[in-house]
């Protein structure tokens, strides 16, 4: 499993880790105040963590869609996130070279679609479902509105169809401090 973080309460990726469907988790911030189910797991010895820093993960994800066998980075050289893997000095300068993330499915969110995937965001919602639906094989979109055919701005369009696999629409639920979250 690859995400931001590790689940939060006990929804979404919390409940595929609560009911053991995930042996391993790829991510960057696997502790939050609400990440519990997560902490247990790890904890006992139930799950395994790859803590990736947040860009590299991004990155990572990138070259898969791009094609990219490998690539070096900076970030992480001589901490405990490059141990076991290779590094090197290129022009003076350290990196550790890092190897794509492929998805066999990658389960996005965004704020509309149409029925071919087109897809537009709300705030940083944007910032990971391109990737993932870039890098996966099958990709399925939740959105809260699907719109007809021509009724999203080309412009404002993040994730093109190509990407996506399947759009299921979702109804907006009420959170415990009074915002909206997207049901799962």
């Amino acid at each position: 499993m690859v995400n931001n973080n590790a689940g939060n309460g006990d929804t979404g990726l919390a409940a595929l880790l609560k009911t053991g469907q995930v042996r391993k988790i790829i991510c960057s911030f696997p502790r939050q105040v609400d990440s519990w189910v997560f902490d247990e797991l790890y904890r006992s010895g139930k799950i395994e963590l790859e803590l990736v820093a947040q860009g590299n993960l991004a990155e990572r994800m990138r070259a898969a869609a791009a094609g990219i066998g490998a690539f070096f980075c900076p970030t992480a050289y001589g901490t405990d996130l490059a141990k076991g893997k290779e590094t090197r000095e290129i022009n003076g300068k350290h990196y550790v070279l890092e190897y794509p993330i492929h998805g066999d499915v990658a389960l996005i969110k965004a704020e509309k679609g149409d029925r071919w995937g087109n897809l537009t965001y709300r705030m940083s919602a944007r910032n990971f479902g391109p990737v993932m639906a870039s890098a996966a094989k099958f990709t399925v979109a939740t959105v809260h509105d699907i719109v007809e055919l021509g009724q999203l701005d080309p412009e404002s369009v993040v994730t093109p169809g190509i990407y996506v696999s399947q759009v299921v629409k979702i109804e907006r639920v009420a959170t415990q401090a009074g915002g909206f979250m997207k049901a799962a």
